[in-house]
């Protein structure tokens, strides 16, 4: 339970600090609206709506296809993504087979792929 709440804790503060730095957004709550871009908003909406719907695996490979060919703001887009998905319940994402320790591994992958990880990793040892 308390490492569960650690490991939430943790992607919350990995996500602020990535949209504060490289985008000079500071949001408690980030969401769609952060994106400028309509075609951007609507493929998030669209990546929400599949984890809401409990096809989390299917909405991160969507995710990791349109992260391919990496630039700014497909990276807003994963980071909001795994903030969306940091606020689900952990019974939740146990009864769509996900687990936060897999959401932590997502965003440090995504964050590793823009090659951003420098800032984060002071959050992780």
């Amino acid at each position: 339970m308390y490492e569960q709440d650690y490991i939430m804790r943790l992607i919350k503060e990995m996500v602020r600090t990535l949209l504060k730095l490289l985008f000079n957004i500071d949001s408690q709550s980030p969401s769609a609206e952060l994106l400028e871009n309509d075609e951007q908003r609507q493929t998030l909406e669209s990546l929400l709506n599949m984890i809401d719907e409990g096809r989390i695996n299917e909405a991160e490979n969507r995710l990791y296809d349109i992260i391919e060919t990496p630039d700014g703001g497909d990276l807003k887009t994963a980071l909001l993504f795994y903030s969306y998905l940091n606020e689900k319940s952990d019974e939740f994402l146990e009864e769509h087979d996900f687990d936060r320790d897999e959401v932590k591994q997502g965003l440090e992958s995504v964050i590793s792929k823009y090659g951003v990880n420098g800032f984060t990793d002071i959050f992780t040892e």
